[in-house]
């Protein structure tokens, strides 16, 4: 029986369509995150690439498996063999702001105040997204009080190979650069004025040899002073994440830190609500200690994608201080698919933002080919 090619295409569209929603990805999100190219026809045989915007190389297998059993249900396709694949392209940033080279995409992720969890969420995100085979960067942007070192648990100076640039430190598989690297006494005090420090955030974006990075994630000092203004307005940041607690106090000041990136042109990508519930250790109560679903209230309120919740746990605490932050230290466990879901969802985001250098990835095309 011949094969039906506008059948057989609908159906794998059909498909992949299910299985992005599955992964996060938003119905009218489609035709630009993901789409079957090299679609041919050979006899009772069909073979294609899946190809999507975002890195998914954890969810790859049961991708594949959910085309090829669409394929082989559509009439006289007796066997299918699929290839996924992972192109993640430079979008648009802020108008007038030069890329930095080598790197894609900027990520910016930032808090109005202290204390909720941002350093320890950045670093997650940066680690989620390397083990779903994007190449990633970390740069800790506070130079007052720089914290990479110890989250990533990475020692050493910098070197330069050629002079002008220095090469990041790896470290979990991802590229690290901090103002901490570069001063000899971990406990000195950086007694610099603005816009001294300022200049030196701007010398660790654009002197740091970043190599192939799809994914910088900068941890933003808290607050919306000079550093996260310069970020905003220098850097090409191709989209911002908060972090909030539940607590009123916490979202107030989140809310200037929306309202910062937005007035300097950076998309909001959107909300991640951080200590959202305690569970005891001892007898699994559930207590929401900084209160109930306030982040997700404010996103739906300000229309930000609510990006998910994250618990209050003993064992984030410890596996930071360690220098082997979750997503590391138990990849499998519910905290590191919670950090995983929640990149997962970043990545989504910025692969459906438009591209500064290729259009919306088109549809199928079908060779025949007789067998």
């Amino acid at each position: 029986m011949p094969i039906d090619s506008p059948a057989l295409a609908a159906a794998l569209d059909t498909a992949l369509a299910g299985q992005l929603q599955m992964l996060g990805a938003p119905a009218d999100t489609f035709l630009k995150i993901a789409a079957i190219r090299n679609l041919r026809v050979t006899g009772d045989a069909v073979s294609f690439t899946a190809e999507l915007g975002f890195p998914a190389a954890r969810a790859a297998h049961d991708l594949q498996a959910a085309l090829k059993t669409a394929a082989c249900a559509v009439p006289g396709v007796a066997r299918a063999s699929a290839q996924i694949e992972s192109r993640i392209r430079t979008h648009a940033t802020q108008r007038g702001v030069a890329l930095l080279p080598g790197v894609k995409n900027v990520i910016a992720v930032a808090s109005g105040k202290g204390g909720v969890g941002k350093s320890t969420v950045a670093a997650n995100l940066a680690l989620a997204l390397a083990q779903e085979g994007a190449r990633v960067g970390l740069l800790d942007a506070d130079i007052y009080g720089p914290s990479l070192p110890v989250m990533m648990g990475a020692r050493g100076k910098p070197e330069s190979l050629d002079g002008e640039s220095i090469e990041p430190l790896v470290r979990h598989g991802v590229q690290l650069m901090s103002i901490g690297f570069l001063i000899d006494d971990a406990d000195q005090a950086m007694i610099w004025r603005a816009p001294m420090a300022v200049q030196a955030l701007d010398q660790l974006l654009r002197q740091t040899h970043w190599q192939d990075v799809d994914y910088l994630i900068v941890d933003t000092p808290p607050g919306t002073g000079d550093i996260q203004l310069s970020l905003a307005q220098r850097a090409p940041v191709t989209g911002a994440v908060i972090v909030t607690t539940p607590q009123d106090l916490a979202l107030a000041d989140a809310r200037k830190g929306v309202t910062l990136f937005q007035k300097v042109g950076v998309p909001i990508l959107g909300l991640v609500e951080n200590m959202a519930v305690h569970v005891c250790s001892q007898c699994g109560h559930a207590e929401h200690i900084f209160g109930e679903d306030g982040g997700q209230r404010y996103a739906a309120e300000k229309h930000l994608p609510y990006l998910g919740a994250l618990p209050l746990a003993l064992a984030i605490r410890q596996q930071t201080d360690s220098g082997t932050p979750t997503v590391a230290a138990e990849p499998e466990g519910s905290h590191a698919q919670a950090y995983r879901a929640i990149a997962r969802r970043v990545a989504i985001e910025i692969a459906a933002y438009p591209q500064d250098h290729s259009g919306r990835i088109g549809g199928i095309k079908v060779a025949t080919e007789q067998g």
